[in-house]
């Protein structure tokens, strides 16, 4: 699905007073299901968070502070700023029957749950122990995350697309474009339309005179 559609989809939906936002987009027949016409759920206020104040990224190690799985490090895989959540891989699931039927108890799957930013402290890389960061910049005007403890700093995760290419690391093939034939300008502006520019590259002369409309 385009994303132009996604964007179009998001600007028609409309919903209701007492709605509760989850994991799923509203428009969903998964997000139907969880907020039914006519019931009520309990409304959870979010704590506004500055978009410079978010520390911790997608493809970050974090270690897990209140819960279940308390204590254990995961990736995490997906961040809902709107909601001050994340979701870790593999970490704070619930498991749950798809496709039950009469006569046909489902299958059993399991799926992770979004955490609380403050339930989850980023890792220092340098000794896998869970710090607070602070924002600083560097001696070039850079931006990059430092741990309080050790005073380190924590680089930004390296992510792969879906095709399992990490845009930092490519590296141009001869097949490649160039930055410099990309940017270079090829097309003329002109206010001729289309088959007038065809008639002028074929040599082609037309003398025939448009017959005169009106429009009364």
């Amino acid at each position: 699905m385009r994303l132009t559609t996604l964007l179009s989809m998001a600007v028609r939906v409309v919903v209701p007073k007492d709605y509760r936002y989850g994991t799923n987009r509203p428009w969903t027949a998964a997000a139907k299901r969880q907020n039914p016409p006519g019931k009520r759920r309990r409304k959870v206020f979010v704590e506004p968070l500055a978009p410079e104040d978010w520390s911790v990224l997608r493809g970050d190690m974090v270690e897990i502070l209140a819960g279940k799985d308390k204590g254990k490090q995961g990736k995490v895989i997906q961040v809902f700023r709107h909601r001050n959540w994340v979701m870790l891989e593999g970490l704070n699931t619930h498991h749950r029957y798809v496709g039950r039927t009469h006569d046909y108890r489902g299958t059993y799957i399991s799926s992770e749950a979004p955490l609380l930013l403050r339930d989850v402290s980023l890792v220092d890389p340098s000794d896998r122990k869970p710090t607070e960061v602070e924002w600083r910049f560097t001696e070039e005007g850079e931006r990059v995350r430092v741990s309080v403890r050790t005073g380190r700093i924590i680089p930004k995760p390296v992510l792969e697309r879906r095709d399992g290419i990490v845009p930092q690391q490519w590296k141009d093939g001869p097949k490649d474009t160039s930055p410099e034939d990309t940017l270079e300008k090829t097309y003329v502006p002109s206010l001729k339309t289309l088959e007038e520019e065809v008639m002028e590259k074929l040599s082609i002369q037309d003398n025939r005179r448009h017959r005169r409309s009106y429009w009364y």
